[in-house]
């Protein structure tokens, strides 16, 4: 399984995904499931994938090899060309349709699951910040002010803090703290989640992409984990007791 959540905010998106795909608890791996299109200064596209890893590593080399060929013929519309990110979701969706079309029924009578869903994210110079979740059958929402974040993967673990930190107006170094306290709490709690992170920030009007690998020896993510354990038992002792 895996753990991917984006955050759009008026400063910028914040984009944090893990690496572990496991088929059993004997098989374990590591995938990058964070990819990137950049043309700095021009466009950024992020994409965060979960789900089947052959579905999903289809969807990606399909729009990889899009973008290449949008550099030689201008005529092929790819999610770097196209006019909006709005139709680079829909790009990104029939990619999905398509190699749905044509493993789903292969995966599934081996009895596997198809099911996959995508994050993608960006910016296109004259555009507004843009955060779509792309679903299996590759239709797709958009977050926005009331939701200002999307999640894919085991979600559950890392939601409370969402919930209560991230704001539209968040400044991106608070959210940089609050997706990884959300990695960390679904790491805590799910073995199919893992080490290490890929964490991506796109300050608004900037089209670039900042990125960073995070392996567990990461000094800030250690001190951010183990500040987080200790102030969360410090609160628990706080609360009052229930009278029975």
């Amino acid at each position: 399984m895996t753990y991917c959540v984006g955050l759009k905010l008026k400063a910028g998106l914040v984009l944090l995904s893990d690496t572990r795909t496991n088929a059993g608890v004997d098989n374990i791996a590591r995938f990058r499931k964070m990819f990137v299109f950049e043309e700095p200064g021009e466009r950024v596209v992020t994409l965060m994938c979960a789900g089947n890893l052959g579905i999903t590593q289809g969807v990606v080399t399909h729009i990889g090899a899009a973008v290449k060929r949008a550099k030689i013929d201008p005529e092929i519309e790819s999610v770097m060309t196209c006019d909006t990110l709005y139709r680079a979701a829909q790009l990104v969706g029939e990619a999905m349709r398509e190699i749905q079309k044509r493993d789903r029924a292969e995966i599934e009578a081996q009895g596997a699951a198809a099911n996959a869903t995508i994050i993608m994210a960006g910016q296109r110079r004259g555009g507004e910040l843009r955060l779509f979740l792309i679903y299996t059958a590759g239709n797709f929402i958009e977050a926005g002010e009331d939701t200002p974040y999307l999640q894919i993967g085991e979600h559950k673990y890392g939601k409370p803090i969402l919930d209560r930190v991230i704001r539209p107006d968040t400044p991106i170094d608070d959210a940089v703290k609050a997706v990884l306290v959300s990695m960390d709490s679904t790491l805590r709690s799910n073995l199919s989640v893992g080490m290490p992170l890929d964490l991506c920030v796109i300050p608004v009007d900037t089209m670039r992409a900042q990125t960073q690998r995070i392996e567990s020896d990461h000094k800030e993510f250690r001190q951010i984990s183990d500040s987080w354990a200790a102030s969360l038992k410090t609160a628990f002792m706080n609360l009052p007791s229930v009278k029975l």
